[in-house]
């Protein structure tokens, strides 16, 4: 299958996630009503990690689908396939949380085909069912079962958006990267860098999120900044690191990595 599916399993221990705002008891509630949520935020701010949390708090199976431009409903619901010799049916992602009653969660969902928003429809309102045209079944969603997608507003453009009336079936939440205290506190959490280089990264990833729009299409994500902090915390020298996490993956220009390393010494020293 084209779904590129990962299953976390029920019961595994929560990662380490450090809330912004109200986010948890959002979902905590969203999850006791039966509710669908959208998670809306910049690439790299914690989003997946925030679904894997809750996932592990609510002691739930989690199916996470990395969505992309061929992603088809196909894909979440299932197909047919030879087996043995034998024709036989394969649930997808989708459909086996519907079946289990766990999370599924469609990251960056704009990315798929648009026949899959179509097929959550029914699953966001009070049917909460999957029909399946293949098999003649109408799946009603065991207790438990939850859909959750994501999605980069910023990325948004006229052929990759989410029509209103998507939109407006989901509970959602708006995510950013974290007020500089908290990330520092994410980064030395994650890597286990000192106090003072995790805070030096965290101002230097302010600096360059500030340059989104004029140089740069997109922020440093936090995510970004971990990987820095854990190079240098296995013992790579500092720009090395910087270089390899904080600028290479941001652009392909080569004047505007002149300008991002200039800066870097301008910020650190």
């Amino acid at each position: 299958m084209n779904a590129h599916a990962t299953t976390t399993k029920e019961g595994a221990a929560a990662p380490f996630y450090l809330p912004q705002r109200d986010e948890i008891e959002i979902f905590e509630a969203a999850a006791r009503n039966d509710l669908p949520v959208l998670l809306k935020g910049p690439t790299g701010c914690g989003k997946t990690r925030f679904v894997s949390h809750m996932a592990a708090r609510l002691g739930r199976k989690l199916y996470t689908v990395a969505c992309h431009d061929d992603l088809s409903a196909s894909d979440l619901i299932g197909r047919y396939l030879l087996k043995g010799g034998e024709t036989v049916w394969v649930d997808g992602p989708l459909t086996r949380a519907v079946r289990e009653g766990a999370i599924c969660y469609l990251d960056e969902v704009v990315e798929a085909r648009k026949d899959v928003t179509v097929v959550l429809h029914p699953l966001t309102d009070d049917r909460r069912i999957l029909p399946i045209d293949r098999t003649g079944e109408e799946l009603e969603a065991a207790p438990g079962f939850m859909l959750v997608a994501s999605y980069n507003p910023g990325y948004q453009n006229i052929l990759k958006t989410l029509k209103p009336s998507t939109r407006q079936r989901f509970l959602a939440m708006e995510f950013d990267f974290p007020p500089p205290e908290q990330e520092k506190t994410i980064v030395i959490e994650e890597s286990g860098i000192d106090e003072r280089r995790a805070a030096m990264l965290v101002r230097l990833a302010g600096k360059l999120r500030a340059l989104k729009g004029q140089d740069l299409e997109e922020g440093v994500s936090t995510r970004l900044v971990v990987y820095a902090a854990t190079l240098i915390a296995g013992g790579m020298a500092l720009d090395r690191a910087i270089a390899a996490a904080m600028i290479e993956p941001l652009t392909d220009d080569a004047d505007i990595k002149r300008g991002l390393a200039d800066l870097v010494v301008a910020v650190l020293g």
